[in-house]
């Protein structure tokens, strides 16, 4: 069988590529932004503890509720159109953050948020498979923009420390305005459309089912990691469970699913979505945990915090491009499963930190995590679209989207939970017993809200809360890394197991995986006729090929 050469794309194509990385880029740093601004934000709005946890809660919650949704919609009303109108609800939303006059009024901001997110990454790199049909292309499109994805969670400190250090703790969301009205002024010129051309309504019995699974189990797991064994959570997860059952069911009965869930009978698909998925979480939390320990532990200003974790970044980035070139001549499989395994030696170090650790510990451990977890995170998207069959790799793309996406917000709620709850058992443990009740009940609420109770006290007893404080922080940064070490040292095994007989990925001038073969049946070449309608599309910034069949 002959494969149909590959298409090369141009500079239009790069420039387009750059413009789509900006998205992905400022989902990752909103999350890291509210939790710099969370300090501020706490002495000017005065939210209650369960306010509190919605304010930082809500956004990734309904990030991981509605990519499924959004990603289904994509296909239906074009990948582009979402975009837009992502893109310009996503800025208006950030102002209305921003300029948040109560906590209930942040808490419908970041809600709002979280929907208009869930809109950009299926949409952003659904379009990548569009522009970059050349293999090695893709890989490389492919690899940016996940860096990018990452780079938010460090840029977003560094520039908003900055501004927290001149201005209210609402200004660092207004960063998104100017990028959003840039996408939304270039994003017609230069990124072609495309909707499914046999597109069907959505079905929103699936919409209704998927959100109810996915945030029944997150909620249930976040409230059992920070209040313990009870029985409303465990009511609330079973019927996750078993709603998330019946959706799977639903699709594998329906003509267009929202999710394609026989992909998932491909091992090697399925393992890699569980490698990106986890990976991207326990990575996502565990940053989150870091830049908050430079800052309350270590008293780092916010912009310090960020700028010290330039050196954990930059080689994360390098060795995310290797790893592609690696992977082109020994497989991934190798790749992937030496870097998961570095991964948890970074993880590993963390497990030792403790109150007195400095800032070397953190950040060197910190970097072994990310220069052995990035090309895993790089090279998953890849795997993923490359093991799909070929009739399913439009699909397979939306679905590496999802993992990506889904494993940040999740990583972030759960190891953040977890190292939450480890800290309310150290600190209740640990309580100077000269600290008054209704402070102690505020202190172990988070580190937080300990300093900020501590700098009320006595300097003496104020000290010592402080202390008990940062060492329980600490103790929990430790219990989470403990969790990481666990789930990465199964994925390296898994990853190991099933993907070893996958071959190197495709070199430059091979047909990538979705294309499709001169004696392929007529359906193959309907879809290879639409995506070549696509493909001519991204040369013609006026046209709209997907939508020319509406």
């Amino acid at each position: 069988m002959n494969a149909v050469a590959p298409v090369t794309a141009g500079r239009r194509e790069w420039i387009a590529l750059a413009i789509l990385c900006l998205p992905a880029l400022l989902v990752t740093m909103d999350l890291t932004l509210l939790f710099m601004a969370v300090p501020n934000l706490v002495a000017d709005l005065d939210p209650s503890s369960t306010e509190l946890l919605w304010i930082t809660d809500i956004y990734g919650f309904l990030i991981a509720g509605f990519l499924i949704t959004m990603g289904a919609v994509g296909e239906r009303i074009g990948r582009r159109r979402l975009l837009m109108i992502g893109a310009a609800t996503f800025g208006a939303a950030s102002v209305l953050t921003a300029f948040s006059q109560n906590p209930e009024m942040l808490i419908a901001a970041r809600a709002l948020l979280g929907v208009s997110a869930a809109t950009l990454a299926p949409s952003t790199l659904s379009l990548l498979r569009v522009m970059f049909r050349d293999p090695a292309q893709s890989r490389t499109a492919v690899t940016v923009w996940t860096t990018s994805f990452m780079v938010g969670g460090i840029v977003g400190p560094i520039i908003g420390g900055l501004m927290l250090d001149q201005w209210w703790w609402g200004s660092p969301f207004l960063l998104a305005v100017p990028v959003m009205v840039l996408l939304l002024v270039v994003g017609p010129i230069l990124l072609p459309e495309y909707r499914d051309p046999n597109r069907s309504p959505l079905d929103l019995l699936s919409v209704a089912m998927s959100l109810v699974a996915l945030l029944s189990v997150i909620w249930g797991g976040k409230k059992l990691a920070r209040d313990g064994l009870e029985v409303l959570p465990v009511v609330v997860i079973v019927v996750g469970v078993v709603v998330g059952a019946l959706f799977v069911m639903r699709q594998s009965s329906l003509a267009a699913p929202l999710m394609d869930v026989h992909l998932f009978r491909h091992r090697t698909l399925s393992v890699s979505v569980g490698s990106l998925l986890f990976t991207t979480g326990m990575v996502m939390g565990m940053q989150y945990l870091v830049a908050t320990f430079l800052q309350t532990v270590l008293g780092m200003s916010p912009a310090r915090a960020g700028v010290w974790q330039l050196p954990v970044i930059i080689p994360g980035m390098v060795a995310a491009v290797v790893a592609t070139v690696l992977a082109s001549k020994i497989g991934p499989a190798k790749v992937l499963t030496v870097g998961l395994l570095i991964g948890t030696v970074g993880f590993g170090m963390l497990t030792q930190i403790d109150g007195s650790s400095g800032k070397s510990l953190v950040i060197t451990a910190s970097t072994i995590m990310f220069v052995g977890l990035a090309p895993v995170m790089a090279l998953g998207i890849g795997t993923i679209v490359s093991a799909a069959p070929v009739e399913r790799a439009g699909a397979a793309s939306g679905l590496a989207s999802t993992a990506n996406e889904l494993g940040g917000a999740l990583g972030i709620a759960v190891i953040g939970s977890i190292a939450t709850a480890a800290y309310q058992n150290r600190i209740s443990d640990t309580m100077p017993s000269d600290v008054p009740g209704g402070v102690a009940e505020q202190a172990e609420v988070s580190l937080g809200a300990a300093a900020d109770q501590a700098g009320q006290l006595p300097a003496a007893v104020g000290g010592r809360l402080l202390e008990a404080a940062q060492d329980a922080f600490a103790h929990g940064m430790a219990v989470g890394a403990v969790v990481a070490v666990v789930v990465l040292l199964v994925m390296a095994v898994l990853v190991a197991v099933v993907l070893r007989g996958m071959g190197p990925l495709p070199m430059d001038g091979e047909a990538p995986a979705a294309e499709v073969a001169p004696d392929a049946t007529p359906e193959d070449a309907d879809r290879q006729d639409a995506g070549a309608r696509v493909t001519r599309g991204a040369q013609a910034p006026g046209s709209d090929p997907g939508l020319a069949g509406a």
